[in-house]
């Protein structure tokens, strides 16, 4: 009698994007199909050690019991030393200099990276996402706060110190109101989504979501007043941005992308009158939305299984689906 064995399931890798509320999770193969995925909530309030402890435990928790893991890929806020594999800080997550992939490899066994979850998100867009063929894009995620990707031939530049790509970090009102950062009149005091909500609130006393101060846009001077104020720093910081990396395709994601064409446009607009002695970059919305630093992360972890060019074909609403753990 010939015995049938089982099929061998195919080479896979742990991809897991650490936000400041959340972390999302999955495993996936090298054609981008998802085996499992897992979404918790990051334990900040317990401090960095518990948040240390809860990546730990769901990046174990998402290899389960297969022997085909290759390599795993997390991705984080804040400063990161992708090199050594070190979550150097985070003002959300509270943690410094904290050896991850050292500590994560010893859980799994195999090769880990460690990488800049906007970087990451930015790989992404270029590889699989919007920024699809393009040489060079920028990714600019507009949500709790605002950062940005360069990517070049398929690498997003960290910079001498890994703090690269500070868009909503850009001076646009010198004696501007305050940022957290310590600085006066940044991008991001204005034109996040937090900013939004938080400088409507202070003119109307009324709290409303992002999403509902851009629907009144036409029936509340308010919510156009702070909506134009979002738009005019937003370009600007887009005007510099511009004239440093002149990057062939600017990629708008995060939160506030959600309000499509309602940002877009003027975006497009304010960003084409300011850049006068040459046409702008064309601006587009985000292709991955939420699961950009999922895809991330899995692209790094293919890279440090020594498969760095996988990806170009994947399914992109792979990350998104599955078997949940």
């Amino acid at each position: 009698m010939t015995e049938t064995r089982p099929a061998t399931p195919p080479p896979a890798v742990v991809a897991l994007d650490v936000g400041g509320t959340g972390m999302k999770g999955w495993v996936c193969d090298r054609a981008g199909r998802s085996r499992r995925t897992a979404e918790r909530p990051t334990p900040v309030a317990a401090g960095p050690d518990a948040v240390v402890r809860a990546v730990r435990d769901l990046v174990v928790e998402l290899r389960g019991a297969d022997d085909d893991i290759v390599a795993a890929g997390v991705v984080v806020p804040g400063m990161v030393d992708a090199a050594n594999g070190v979550a150097t800080w985070s003002a959300n997550i509270g943690w410094r200099d904290v050896p991850l992939g050292t500590l994560l490899a010893a859980d799994l066994g195999v090769p880990v990276a460690i990488d800049h979850d906007v970087r990451s998100g930015g790989l992404a867009e270029a590889r699989i996402g919007a920024a699809r063929g393009r040489a060079s894009s920028l990714f600019v995620p507009v949500g709790t706060g605002i950062a940005g990707a360069f990517v070049v031939d398929g690498v997003a530049h960290a910079g001498a110190r890994g703090a690269a790509g500070e868009v909503g970090h850009v001076i646009v009102h010198p004696d501007g109101e305050p940022c957290a950062c310590g600085q006066h009149g940044c991008v991001e005091t204005y034109a996040s989504a937090a900013a939004v909500v938080r400088r409507y609130r202070a003119r109307t006393g009324t709290a409303r979501s992002a999403a509902e101060i851009a629907a009144r846009l036409r029936v509340d001077p308010d919510a156009r007043t702070v909506w134009d104020d979002a738009v005019t720093a937003l370009s600007l910081g887009l005007v510099a941005a511009t004239a440093l990396y002149d990057p062939e395709l600017v990629v708008i994601g995060g939160g506030l992308a959600a309000a499509g064409s309602v940002l877009l446009d003027p975006l497009v607009a304010a960003l084409t009158a300011r850049l006068a002695w040459r046409a702008p970059p064309p601006l587009v919305l985000a292709a991955l939305g939420s699961a950009a630093g999922r895809y991330g992360a899995a692209l790094i972890a293919w890279a440090a299984a020594g498969e760095p060019d996988i990806g170009s074909d994947w399914d992109t609403t792979a990350a998104t689906t599955g078997v949940t753990a």
